[in-house]
């Protein structure tokens, strides 16, 4: 289970915490897990080749550059990060299928939803980079959680040695 992202803001001031303004979506409003890394514009190739891979409990981070003009996750792509075992999916971009994701046991947040799919082949991303949106820098491997209270980062998961 999550540790409340009050708690860990109060033990760890130093934690960073993302602006407000991410949605939450999925059927689990509280998950955790270390970071791994993608940055997309509009093409969610590499999201759908992330999800469709084993997570091991992981956090993707998907930085979209913040697009509204269409969904990076959508229904498909919550069973897939849900079956192989993403804890959760956060996203600088839109969601669609929002009650699809709602009925997936992961956790997603986003900054809104839009209906239309993303391009495929429009555009190239790269995974494994810092990424920056919300006032935080996302790196792989560092560690994230999110509650109903917000979204916080972490360097390793409190109580354990980085």
């Amino acid at each position: 289970m999550s540790r409340a992202t009050t708690d860990i803001c109060d033990e760890h001031p130093e934690a960073q915490v993302c602006d407000a303004g991410l949605a939450a979506f999925g059927g689990r409003p509280a998950f955790s897990g270390t970071i791994s890394t993608l940055k997309v514009f509009e093409d969610n190739t590499l999201v759908r080749d992330a999800v469709g891979q084993p997570g091991e409990g992981r956090v993707l981070v998907v930085d979209g550059g913040g697009s509204l003009r269409c969904a990076l996750l959508g229904g498909n792509l919550a069973v897939a990060a849900a079956e192989n075992g993403w804890a959760g999916v956060v996203v600088n971009g839109a969601v669609r299928d929002a009650d699809e994701i709602d009925a997936q046991p992961i956790g997603v947040r986003a900054l809104a939803t839009h209906p239309r799919r993303s391009v495929k082949g429009l555009h190239s991303g790269q995974a494994g980079l810092p990424v920056v949106f919300a006032g935080v820098v996302f790196r792989e491997g560092e560690w994230l959680c999110a509650d109903r209270d917000g979204v916080v980062v972490l360097p390793s998961a409190p109580g354990t040695d980085a």
